[in-house]
């Protein structure tokens, strides 16, 4: 169909006008920057690449003292961990009103899952699998934030993990780089707006419901060596490019205004000082434009890494490209020597407070330092009815069923039901860590819900959260939800036994603390307390059908459990209105639909495990002893990746393939009949593998490319419909570049990664 030429015409105008007045608006900005640089010295310039820290969030070993008289000498560029409209306003006034040149600071907060409102972990929401659900959370948070003040977020967290002993596998996606880079892309639209709003900020600034999104932790975080927090990362650029670095591209092609380096080293030299990472990767293949910070006093921490001393971590650092100087202070203290000796250049120093008055201005803080300041915004948007019932949308969907054998679940309203376990009532845990300024007072507990939905119901403690002195000791005050209870270990084992033989079913609510998980919160075990799988053990033994309702921050290893439990629901901590959406689900009034984004291994010696490993020369066979894999236990994961059950049934059809070859420039479309099966509606997430068979450098077994969820009555049938091009299929060789390489391949459909069917096509590049 042709359009009319007035038609076309016009749209090119249209665009046309854009372009010229975003154009018009750049050099609007470039010349009032110029302008205010020309004006600046040495030191005030090196004040804006000073990130400070006032609050009580501490996550490292130095604390941010004089804040007040370095902002009054234009020494400080931004300042996190300050919250309310209130104490932001106060610290704003004195930069505006009592420094040389009043420049605005920016105002940071680590906003992972939520802010006030509290949405599930990370991990959790990518189980999800639905990515405009995370986008309408990151979104919900940033309207909370900005209304608070804030306009500048430590999120998201995109680092790729594959060992669940690191306590940081809480705030990302898990062990997939497909998903990660695609909750990325999501994550930064809902912080900051889609393309097209940012193109639009660029003129009218950004809008007061957004902020500015910070993509972290690059690179490589997620792979520290035994699964310990700061630990060394040492990978080939192969397994970087394909399976690290693209959800960090992925948030930067998205348009993420901000990149935090990583405290781990890349290739022996640490990330905040890495010119390769930051200046080559980042800047020139990328082309990023935005601005680069360090984690919380990563330039001083480079001393122990050992590369230099105060003044040669700091020149480093500068010389690397980092923009921002999280709390250490070390480019203020050091930088001035370092430009008039001549080991930093001043060019560098300029490029630098450019891009951070460049954030300023692109927030609109040199028209209006307050306009992300309002008290009434800020009461409005709280904890607002359309947030409490989305964190209670995401709950539900984040929840995964891991086993579900003679139907347990969902529960039966007219049968008496035990709930047993020291989570029961508990709501501090549920919003797990980072979970920003989120007032554990106002989440609803398990059996809140229960008390407002059931009157057939039981309780018992049953164990304290852990009996281990020793970790007690190491992990309060930051929980005090794990003080022992007054009776006796035995005596509320007994309890619990007597309560679960007066119902016809138990249900018992173990896991972790949360401050088990997160930052510094790593575990060389990952398994339930001793405590409560002998609570567990006990319960076993009444002959009384049980529900295990897990609550914790990573998989766990949990092979008793599976063999032994009759149903497993993993609830991860799913926020604010946690006790609402695990009620729900337990009854059947929401069906599960989560699917698992990382495997749970069957104990820590098959870590690290993940599903798109590669083939060895010897891949498994049981009837070969001289085979990869262990004496003592299998090679797959206890739940793979991708599993995940439902109260209803889903059979798959086989996969038809429009055509057996692929060429360049043409789509192969992958279909697939998915039928509920099942007696109540139920949603699936069909899920899409390849598998390139030969190439150039070994491939992994299998890799996602694709996924959507689907709605489904029962005896319902739709066919799922996917669309494979050959950019789909490139990947980076052994010389960094991106290709296509043509060969055979295959294609796997289902609802789990270990559990699909399969075809084969051939990739022609002629």
């Amino acid at each position: 169909m042709k359009l009319p030429i007035v038609t076309v015409l016009v749209a090119i105008s249209a665009i046309l006008t854009t372009l010229i007045s975003a154009q018009a608006s750049e050099q609007e900005a470039d010349k009032f920057i110029t302008d205010l640089m020309n004006k600046m010295t040495l030191e005030e310039k090196l004040g804006q690449m000073n990130l400070l820290s006032i609050g009580s969030d501490v996550t490292g070993p130095i604390v941010s003292e004089g804040v007040d008289e370095k902002i009054r000498k234009g020494l400080v560029g931004g300042v996190f961990n300050t919250l309310t409209p209130q104490a932001i306003r106060k610290l704003q006034e004195m930069a505006v009103n009592e420094t040389r040149l009043k420049i605005p600071l920016l105002f940071g907060y680590d906003v992972i899952h939520g802010h006030r409102t509290i949405f599930p972990i990370n991990l959790g929401m990518s189980c999800s699998w639905d990515l405009d659900l995370i986008e309408r959370t990151a979104s919900a948070a940033a309207a909370e934030a900005s209304a608070e003040g804030l306009n500048w977020v430590f999120s998201p967290m995109v680092d790729t993990a594959r060992d669940p002993r690191w306590g940081r596998v809480m705030e990302g996606s898990g062990e997939d780089p497909y998903l990660g880079s695609e909750i990325a892309k999501a994550m930064v639209r809902g912080y900051q707006g889609d393309k097209s709003s940012q193109e639009k900020q660029r003129k009218d600034h950004v809008a007061l419901d957004k902020v500015l999104a910070c993509v972290k932790h690059c690179a490589l975080y997620g792979a520290a060596e035994a699964g310990r927090d700061y630990n060394t990362v040492d990978m080939s650029q192969v397994r970087m490019f394909n399976e690290y670095m693209p959800p960090y591209k992925a948030a930067v092609d998205a348009g993420v205004a901000s990149v935090m380096t990583s405290f781990n080293e890349i290739n022996g030299v640490p990330a905040t000082a890495n010119k390769w990472l930051v200046d080559d990767v980042l800047r020139k293949k990328w082309e990023f434009k935005g601005f680069i910070c360090t984690d919380y006093t990563a330039v001083n921490e480079m001393i122990n890494h050992g590369v230099g001393d105060e003044a040669k971590v700091a020149e480093l650092a500068i010389n690397a490209g980092i923009d921002q100087d999280m709390v250490g202070e070390l480019f203020l203290k050091y930088g001035v020597d370092l430009v008039k000796s001549g080991r930093v250049p001043q060019a560098q120093i300029d490029a630098a407070c450019r891009r951070v008055l460049e954030a300023k201005y692109r927030l609109g803080l040199f028209e209006n330092p307050y306009r992300f300041i309002d008290d009434e915004r800020w009461k409005e948007q709280t904890m607002s009815a359309d947030k409490l019932t989305l964190s209670k949308e995401a709950a539900i969907k984040s929840m995964v069923l891991l086993k579900n054998d003679n139907h347990t679940l969902p529960l039966n309203p007219k049968k008496k039901v035990a709930f047993v376990g020291p989570f029961v009532k508990d709501q501090r845990n549920l919003l797990g860590s980072w979970c920003a300024a989120g007032e554990w007072q106002k989440a609803t507990s398990v059996w809140q819900a229960l008390e407002t939905k059931s009157q057939n119901i039981l309780y018992a403690k049953g164990c304290n959260i852990t009996d281990d002195d020793a970790l007690i000791k190491r992990l309060n005050p930051d929980n005090a939800m794990l003080s022992k209870d007054e009776k006796s270990p035995q005596a509320l084992l007994d309890e619990a036994i007597q309560v679960a033989n007066q119902a016809d079913t138990v249900v018992a609510i173990l896991g972790e603390p949360f401050g088990m998980s997160g930052e510094a919160s790593c575990r060389s075990e990952i398994g339930l307390f001793e405590n409560q799988l002998n609570l567990l053990k006990a319960l076993k033994k009444t002959g009384k059908p049980i529900v295990l309702v897990l609550m914790n921050g990573r998989p766990l290893t949990l092979k008793w459990e599976s063999a032994n439990i009759d149903s497993i629901l993993e609830t991860w901590f799913s926020g604010t209105k946690s006790g609402d959406a695990i009620v729900d689900i337990l009854f059947g009034d929401a069906n599960p639909s989560g699917k698992l984004t990382m495997s749970f291994p069957v104990n820590t010696g098959q870590i690290p495990i993940y599903y798109n490993a590669k083939n060895t020369g010897r891949p498994y066979n049981e009837k070969d002893k001289y085979r990869s894999k262990y004496l003592d236990a299998p090679n797959a994961p206890l739940y793979a990746f991708g599993h995940g059950l439902s109260y209803t049934t889903f059979e798959y059809g086989y996969i038809k393939l429009s055509s057996n070859i692929l060429k360049p420039g043409e789509t192969l479309t992958v279909s697939i009949t998915v039928r509920n099966s099942g007696s109540v509606p139920g949603v699936e997430t069909v899920q899409l593998y390849t598998r390139d068979l030969v190439g150039s450098i070994t491939r992994p077994v299998k890799e996602l490319k694709g996924f959507q969820k689907v709605a489904l009555n029962p005896d319902e049938t739709k066919t799922v419909t996917f669309k494979l091009t050959p950019a789909d299929l490139k990947f980076y060789n052994s010389d960094i570049k991106l290709v296509n390489e043509a060969g055979e391949y295959q294609v796997f459909v289902g609802g789990s990664s270990d559990k699909v069917k399969d075809a084969k096509f051939t990739l022609r590049m002629d």
